[in-house]
């Protein structure tokens, strides 16, 4: 005979487990249906190029801060010198001033009058106490020139420690620079590991023809160079072309962006500053339609400057990872002004 038992229902347990299993199936389906797609090469390549620029804004900064850590410790070390030799000659003012005293109690330790009255030889007296009244002189000057160095040593020793407490700032600014810009860099290269190792020997190697053409851009250009000293500024800065961009460095076998238009500019025979924000300054404001080859271009809030070359286009240090190189001025950034030294 048939069995009529009633089917064994599934236990409460098993049914929650097998519920929240399909709920999770379809969490993760709905998400990956929902995922950003892997960036594209280009787009990689544009958000790396925006943190380059970024930390270069912070490698600026950071150089500037250097250069001026740099001269408020030779300030502060002649700062220190003076004070030293300000208190050797208070302490040698000081002695002679013992000196004096000893002698003037030897000489005078009785009222003049009384001396006079006592003396048994007037005239000898009268010698002695103008000794004395010219003892007194010296004692007098001396007080007074001890006095003028505690102030002049007083005044020193402020305007050291005002410039250890600016070096202070300064350092503080230094480590907050150095922070930025190695935080920005490490995201670009987090971004650039994205990439396969074809598709960042693509991006090298489209880089390298354009710099190529950039380069015979230049050639079939044959603009007038603003000045003799412009021109052999770019002619330097063109024997430093396939030269590394170092963060920081001046040359001769690597440089950033403003390393390498100080070191042209010193070829030529030029002294300008260290860093984009003050190299704006040193010359003559020119207009874009102004440009000739050896002017200084500035890009990105001026964090970034390279060779007007000719022909709209820049020799310049990019980037870290890159090589000074010839480049359309149409790609590096946008434009902030121009410079003539």
């Amino acid at each position: 005979m048939a069995s009529h038992r009633r089917p064994k229902q599934p236990s409460r347990t098993r049914v929650t487990v097998l519920t929240a299993t399909a709920a999770a199936a379809v969490a993760l389906t709905s998400q990956a249906a929902h995922a950003d797609p892997k960036p594209t090469k280009s787009e990689v390549k544009a958000k790396v190029d925006k943190l380059y620029h970024e930390a270069e804004q912070s490698t600026e900064k950071y150089n500037g801060a250097k250069e001026q850590q740099e001269k408020l410790e030779k300030q502060i070390g002649a700062l220190q010198d003076k004070v030293a030799r300000g208190q050797q000659e208070l302490n040698t003012l000081r002695s002679g001033l013992g000196s004096l005293a000893a002698a003037q109690y030897r000489s005078g330790g009785i009222d003049p009058s009384v001396q006079l009255f006592l003396a048994s030889d007037p005239d000898s007296f009268l010698d002695e106490a103008s000794a004395l009244d010219q003892l007194t002189a010296k004692q007098t000057e001396s007080l007074e020139k001890i006095q003028e160095k505690q102030r002049s040593l007083a005044q020193q020793r402020k305007e050291a420690q005002d410039k250890l407490a600016d070096l202070a700032d300064v350092r503080k600014t230094l480590g907050e620079n150095k922070k930025k810009f190695q935080g920005k860099l490490a995201e670009a290269q987090r971004l650039l590991n994205t990439l396969t190792a074809a598709e960042r020997e693509k991006i090298r190697q489209d880089d390298q023809r354009a710099s190529r053409a950039a380069g015979d851009r230049v050639d079939l250009g044959n603009e007038v160079p603003a000045s003799a000293l412009g021109a052999a500024a770019l002619q330097a800065a063109d024997t430093r072309v396939g030269k590394p961009y170092v963060r920081s460095a001046t040359g001769p076998n690597s440089f950033d962006c403003s390393g390498l238009t100080q070191w042209a500019y010193a070829q030529a025979g030029a002294q300008i500053t260290r860093t984009t924000y003050t190299q704006i300054n040193q010359g003559t404001r020119i207009a874009r339609s102004q440009l000739k080859p050896g002017d200084l271009v500035f890009f990105n809030n001026t964090s970034h400057v390279g060779l007007y070359a000719g022909n709209n286009t820049v020799l310049h240090a990019p980037y870290p990872g890159a090589y000074v190189r010839y480049e359309s001025m149409n790609t590096i950034g946008s434009f902030q002004a121009a410079v003539r030294i």
